[in-house]
């Protein structure tokens, strides 16, 4: 089972995702996945300079109510964007680099028949990025609003992740894709009565009858042939895959709804293998007692798009070590697999540039993730139980902790991790502002030049109503809670975007998707004990327990003696998850491990997460430990509002360390 999944859900209902710790933030050992064939890698970069500034976006809604977009807001009536923290999601560049595209909310249009009724509700708009304006006289253009019914049928509301395709007439958007053919999308002559939104179709009946199979978070492949997607399974566990597929345009479709022109999936492939060679954890087949752990296998969590020239795909995998979500590549065709990032915190949205150098969105420098993850080198044991909890910290309810982090194409190493894009005034609204946090996707520029990307104020229930913590103001045009920014990279020259042939059809290590087929279910490591042998010295002893169904991993309890992978980090002590298994997130946590060698250090946690009846979420309870005591909170700040409602602790002490940070 892909326990990634999970985290969607949980960061729904996971409690006052804050922690107590203290933390030291530790370097970060070179690992041979990311050293270049002449083994060597170059030294870090020094920093760029980067100028950040802000997109135009449409004059603030002063409510939701039909009209208060009036003509005295919006001189143009071209419609107002609604207030809100979730009114906005930016996009891909359109190819000539002079526009980005984004999926907006409207509030606040008068009623029909007025003409400036069309501007209501989520719609895909492009941006102009060079300081420019459309022939309406707007830096920005809604390509959706107005669209006759007859040009969208069975399409679907969601536009996110909007993602244009390189002919400048097509963009993907949700699970649906925009095209204006035979003009481009900034033409004029791209009026609604022009524009069609075509459903995509993922047949999943051996007749090809019914409706789509569900996906989510959809990838356009740099080829604008193929499309990447993840699954979510609900029976008979709740799991996750991820598929790659080739689009095909069906203008009369005459199985399987909607019954309209649409775009078909076909030659579908899942990105997974139930082989047990290809699994992170299995049993060696020669000593039944032994485990073994392939930290580079090829094992898609969840996919966030493809490199700049399609030949891998890149995703959230399976930990490398414990507690620390990352971003993984792996080539389509041979399998190969490389750690992209390898920061204690978490990194989720990515995006790889033309010289595949990455920006990440990551919750590094928040130090929102160390408490559980700044011991390094621990093997991601117990993360079979745990990885859904830990990723859903990153978030406060809607509140996510990402900045935007520029990373060389080889990847964090060292004491470098990475230059913070907008790191610039922490001022309330300043572009390094901490309450303005990243939302998912940053995008490049075609060329490398700049990056693209949106961020959200912190919002209630994250703060403010039932919190004890106030909101901060907005200093946005009429108190918006949404930006979109744009970081240039003012010494970089322009690259020539490649174009991407087409890949192949075929995964050679994916399974390739039978419609009808039951859910593919990953082998897991069953009930039992057994030994996990350091690299380099030592052991571990493993009890693993299975849920009742026997479906999932529910209990992991481990004890390390002298256990070393590298031979500097040695690690002892024990460590122990039990959770409830599949469907809910019940745990119970224990650490109590120390680290010697090249650095010195301690990881003490106990703590519980109950789930509650339906509706009321989850509770932490806190037990002694002890680092157990912490300074007592300021009662406003900017601190408040990112680290409020200390539920539980737990502690990580690294030796070596340039800093401690103890907070509550």
């Amino acid at each position: 089972m892909n326990q990634h999944v999970r985290r969607m859900f949980v960061s729904a209902v996971a409690c006052a995702m804050t922690f107590g710790a203290v933390v030291m933030a530790h370097p970060t050992p070179v690992a041979a996945d990311v050293v270049p064939a002449e083994g060597k890698l170059p030294p870090p970069p020094k920093p760029e300079p980067v100028k950040v500034t802000e997109l135009p976006l449409p004059p603030t809604a002063p409510s939701d109510d039909p009209g208060s977009c009036s003509r005295s807001v919006n001189p143009h009536r071209t419609g107002c964007i609604e207030g809100g923290p979730e009114a906005l999601q930016s996009g891909g560049y359109l190819p000539d680099g002079h526009a980005v595209s984004a999926s907006i909310k409207f509030a606040g249009a008068p009623a029909a028949p007025d003409r400036a009724s069309i501007y209501t509700g989520t719609q895909l708009i492009i941006v102009k990025t060079d300081g420019k304006k459309f022939p309406n006289g707007d830096a920005w253009k809604c390509i959706t609003c107005g669209v006759p019914p007859e040009n969208a049928m069975g399409t679907t509301a969601a536009l996110d992740y909007p993602q244009p395709f390189r002919d400048s007439k097509r963009i993907l958007a949700g699970t649906n894709i925009i095209d204006c053919a035979p003009f481009r999308l900034v033409d004029r002559r791209c009026s609604p009565a022009k524009t069609h939104v075509y459903p995509i179709r993922w047949n999943v009946t051996p007749d090809g009858s019914g409706r789509t199979g569900n996906m989510r978070e959809l990838r356009l492949h740099p080829d604008n042939v193929h499309l990447g997607w993840n699954h979510i399974l609900f029976e008979p566990i709740l799991a996750q895959e991820a598929y790659i597929g080739r689009l095909k345009f069906n203008p009369s479709p005459t199985t399987g709804t909607p019954l309209a022109p649409r775009y078909e999936l076909t030659n579908v492939i899942g990105l997974y293998n139930e082989t047990p060679e290809l699994q992170p954890w299995r049993v060696e087949p020669a000593h039944p007692d032994q485990l073994l752990f392939n930290p580079l296998s090829p094992s898609v969590g969840e996919l966030r798009g493809f490199s700049r020239d399609g030949k891998e795909v890149d995703y959230i995998g399976n930990p490398t070590e414990s507690d620390n979500i990352d971003v993984f590549a792996t080539d389509l065709v041979t399998g190969k697999t490389r750690r992209v990032t390898r920061n204690p915190e978490y990194t989720d949205p990515v995006d790889l540039g033309p010289d595949n150098w990455v920006v990440a969105m990551d919750t590094r420098g928040s130090e929102r993730q160390l408490f559980m993850a700044a011991m390094e080198n621990v093997p991601p044991l117990t993360d079979m139980v745990s990885v859904a909890f830990v990723s859903s910290v990153r978030n406060n309810h809607q509140r996510r902790f990402f900045q935007p982090i520029l990373i060389d194409r080889y990847a964090d190493r060292g004491t470098y991790q990475g230059q913070q894009l907008n790191a610039g005034s922490k001022k309330p609204g300043g572009i390094g502002d901490p309450n303005w946090n990243g939302r998912a996707d940053p995008r490049w520029s075609p060329d490398g030049t700049a990056v693209v990307y949106w961020q959200s104020l912190a919002s209630t229930p994250a703060c403010g109503g039932a919190s004890p913590l106030p909101c901060p103001d907005s200093t946005e045009p009429g108190g918006r809670r949404v930006r979109m920014m744009i970081a240039r990279l003012t010494s970089r020259k322009p690259l020539r975007p490649a174009r991407v042939a087409p890949v192949a059809d075929e995964v050679p290590w994916g399974t390739p998707y039978v419609p009808g087929s039951p859910p593919a279910l990953r082998p897991h490591v069953p009930t039992g004990t057994y030994t996990l042998r350091g690299q380099n010295s030592g052991e571990a002893t493993v009890e693993i327990t299975e849920d009742a169904a026997r479906l999932t991993v529910a209990g992991v309890s481990v004890t390390y003696r002298d256990y070393s992978d590298d031979g500097v980090h040695v690690i002892d002590g024990t460590e122990s998850i039990a959770g409830g298994g599949s469907l809910d997130i019940a745990l119970t946590w224990h650490s109590n491990l120390t680290l010697s060698g090249r650095q010195q250090g301690t990881k003490v946690t106990r703590f519980r997460v109950e789930d509650q009846p339906a509706g009321t979420g989850v509770q932490c309870h806190r037990h002694a430990h002890d680092n157990d005591r912490r300074p007592r909170l300021p009662a406003t700040g900017e601190r408040d509002v990112r680290r409020h409602n200390l539920l539980f602790s737990s502690s990580t002490r690294n030796g070596n360390s340039a800093r401690t940070k103890s907070w509550g």
